[in-house]
């Protein structure tokens, strides 16, 4: 029995967890659930005991200094609870750690404890794969689900993904057993350009969030550093010649799948969103589109081999994504 002293009773809770590793390219992820808990001030009020699922030669402790005092941190999960202010207030359930190395089903069970005492009613869970799309247009999201019912009232994708699965899709599948509604939401970033940080692909899930979970989600920096990342990506692929060829190849695929309708669709996301911000109302909910084969990465590369969660996806209407 888990017993969360000092927890206040929460409203209408939604579990948000993001996982570093396999699920995670460009740290784009576990970034997102980073920045709510910066943005909201959240604070950890449990932490998943580390021994019990992580291999330390993986993953391995850091030793700090506190004052003189040396000072060991262990790689685990931890648990934090931050409340969303405005007319109709909220609080969120942050899970943010690494994807563990055993007992994994203990693990999940674990995590859907704390959700059945806290009273979750959703639990979303981030992802990022490492995808053949161009670094100069939206970052496309996929949201998927187990649930056929859920899938039709969020406008989600029903998952019919079959293959190698991590943390994200066990936790899904998890939720859906125990009667949990669960939502998986996956940025797919350029293979090519795959080391940390991606803020776009951040940007581009905590829009995607904000217009499921209907919260407005202070953005901070993100918008700027988004904007940075993609002209320092352009400058690298420009002097490129096979790397800017092939971006060049991608956008061209893209944007013919895309067009007539998308891309006025894509303005008109984006204008609302503006209005919205600008005017302070809430989110409205998202929308679907899909997205687009490979040269040499720029820089180091990841493990490409990051499992989508579903063929179809969602462009974000993230505010940095228009093309200067």
């Amino acid at each position: 029995m888990i017993e969360l002293e000092g927890v206040p009773e929460l409203i209408d809770p939604v579990m948000v967890a993001a996982f570093e590793g396999w699920n995670d390219a460009g740290d784009a992820a576990s970034t997102a659930v980073a920045h709510l808990e910066r943005e909201w001030k959240g604070e950890v009020f449990a932490a998943l005991d580390a021994e019990d699922y992580y291999d330390f030669q993986v993953n391995r402790p850091t030793v700090w200094l506190d004052a003189g005092v040396r000072k060991i941190t262990w790689p685990t999960t931890r648990l934090s609870v931050v409340r969303v202010g405005g007319e109709k207030p909220r609080d969120l359930v942050l899970v943010r750690g690494i994807e563990p190395s055993m007992r994994w089903r203990s693990f999940c069970n674990e995590l859907l404890g704390f959700a059945h005492e806290l009273g979750v009613e959703l639990v979303v869970i981030l992802g990022a794969l490492l995808g053949d799309t161009p670094h100069t247009r939206p970052v496309p999201i996929s949201g998927t689900t187990s649930d056929a019912d859920l899938a039709q009232r969020m406008d989600l994708e029903e998952t019919k993904y079959e293959g190698p699965t991590g943390i994200v899709g066990v936790l899904q599948e998890a939720c859906t057993h125990a009667g949990v509604p669960a939502v998986s939401l996956w940025a797919a970033v350029p293979h090519y350009v795959s080391q940390p940080p991606n803020p776009k692909a951040t940007l581009a899930l905590l829009n995607r969030l904000e217009d499921l979970i209907d919260v407005r989600i202070p953005l901070g920096e993100l918008p700027e550093d988004a904007r940075a990342w993609q002209v320092g990506v352009d400058q690298l692929a420009a002097e490129d010649t096979e790397v800017a060829e092939y971006v060049q190849t991608l956008e061209e695929a893209r944007d013919t799948a895309e067009l007539p309708e998308a891309s006025g669709e894509a303005i008109a996301r984006e204008f609302e969103r503006y209005l919205r911000r600008r005017d302070g109302g809430p989110p409205d909910p998202g929308e679907r589109t899909r997205p687009p084969k490979p040269p040499k990465p720029l820089g180091d590369s990841a493990d490409p081999a990051e499992p989508p969660e579903s063929s179809d996806s969602s462009d974000s209407d993230d505010e940095d994504s228009s093309e200067d």
